[in-house]
C-alpha cells in the first residue's frame, strides 16, 4: 500500500556557518590622521640621509652601522643625477656611462664584500654606500666646469677627491659589516671605481 505523501512545508536544508564572519579591522586605523607619510612608506627618511651625507662629508667621523646598513636609495639617485649634470655643465654627455659604471661597480663590489665578510650585504647596501660616497666627485666635477683639471693642481685634487671617497666608502663598509683591520683591502676597489668616475671628469 501506499503510504500518504507529506505535505511539502516550503522549508530546505541550510548547512551551519563554519566560521562566524568578523568586520575586517583597517591597519593603520579608521581615519587619515592615524595612516603613516608617505615618505615613510616609501622608505625615505631625511634624518637618516642627511646623517649619511655628513658621514661621508667628515670621514674622520665614526659611522652608524645601524644607519649605513640600510638599502636607501634616493639619496644616491640624487648624487647621481648632480654629478651628471655637472658633468652635463662642463659639456660632457656622459649620463649613460655613470649609471652604467655606477651597476657594474655596485656588482663587483657586491661580490667582493659578500667573499669578504662573515655577515654578507644586500646589493641595495652596496649600492647606497657607494652613492652616498659619489658626493665628493661632484665636488671635483663642479670644480671642472670652472678650471681645466689636466694640470699638476688637477691631478693632485683628483687624487685627494678619489682618496676622500675611497675612504668614506671603505669606513662605512667596515662599520657596517664589522670587517675590522680590512679597511684598506676595501679602499682600494672602492678607489679604482671613483678612479673611473675621476677620469670621465678631467677628460
Amino acid at each position: 500500500m501506499m503510504q500518504p505523501q507529506q505535505p511539502y512545508t516550503g522549508q530546505i536544508f541550510q548547512p551551519t556557518q563554519a566560521y562566524t564572519p568578523t568586520t575586517p579591522q583597517p591597519f593603520y586605523g579608521n581615519s587619515f590622521e592615524d595612516e603613516p607619510p608617505l615618505l615613510e612608506e616609501l622608505g625615505i627618511n631625511f634624518d637618516h640621509i642627511w646623517q649619511k651625507t655628513l658621514t661621508v662629508l667628515h670621514p674622520l667621523k665614526v659611522a652608524d652601522g645601524s644607519i649605513m646598513n640600510e638599502t636607501d636609495l634616493a639619496g644616491p639617485m640624487v648624487f647621481c643625477l648632480a654629478f651628471g649634470a655637472t658633468l652635463l655643465l662642463a659639456g660632457k654627455i656622459q649620463f649613460g656611462y655613470v649609471y652604467g659604471i655606477s651597476a657594474i661597480g655596485c656588482l663587483g663590489m657586491f661580490c667582493l664584500l659578500n667573499l669578504m665578510s662573515m655577515t654578507g650585504v644586500s646589493f641595495g647596501c652596496v649600492a647606497s654606500v657607494l652613492g652616498y660616497c659619489l658626493l665628493p666627485m661632484i665636488l671635483l666635477s663642479s670644480f671642472a666646469v670652472i678650471f681645466s683639471l689636466q694640470g699638476m693642481v688637477g691631478i693632485i685634487l683628483t687624487a685627494g677627491i678619489i682618496g676622500w671617497c675611497s675612504f668614506s666608502a671603505s669606513k662605512i663598509f667596515i662599520s657596517a659589516l664589522a670587517m675590522e683591520g680590512q679597511q684598506l683591502l676595501v679602499a682600494y676597489p672602492c678607489a679604482l671605481l671613483y678612479g673611473v668616475f675621476a677620469l670621465i671628469s678631467v677628460f
